[in-house]
């Protein structure tokens, strides 16, 4: 029973109940967190219960197995936390990258922008802004007519 065990001893301590109850025991087998930041799948307790010949007789081939399932799952989530670390690492250096291109090319436009508002202000009148009468447009006008005016 023991031999099964020491692989996931190595990791974690393990904590051991046995309980009789009635002419059958109960025995449990309880991984604790290796570390604090240990998912809770790596806690999942084993209980078996039987008869003492069964117990003799069977426990082992089920911790065997208990053991090899429990170290493939932390495997798993090693592997997938590693994996996870890395694409958001990636992500963040991609952004990184895409927000020191972006930053010369948006300041350069908005320049050109800004000069090109300026000329298009100066040459454009404004319907609401005072307007300054000129004398041309209202002579030629005149003249069309066949009128002329004196002031």
């Amino acid at each position: 029973m023991f031999v099964e065990l020491m692989p996931l001893l190595k990791e974690r301590t393990l904590l051991i109940t046995v309980a009789r109850l009635d002419e059958q025991l109960k025995v449990n087998v309880i991984p604790t967190k290796a570390k604090e930041g240990d998912d809770q799948a790596l806690t999942t307790p084993l209980s078996y219960t039987g008869s003492p010949e069964e117990l003799d007789a069977e426990l082992g081939k089920h911790l065997a197995s208990y053991v090899d399932s429990h170290l493939q799952l932390g495997s798993t989530l090693a592997e997938a936390k590693a994996e996870m670390d890395a694409a958001a690492k990636a992500a963040r250096q991609k952004v990184k990258a895409a927000q020191q291109t972006s930053k010369p090319d948006q300041t350069a436009p908005k320049q050109e922008t800004a000069t090109a508002t300026a000329t298009v202000t100066e040459t454009t009148p404004s319907l609401f802004g005072p307007q300054q009468p000129s004398a041309e447009p209202a002579q030629a006008a005149n003249a069309e007519e066949g009128r002329n005016t004196t002031p």
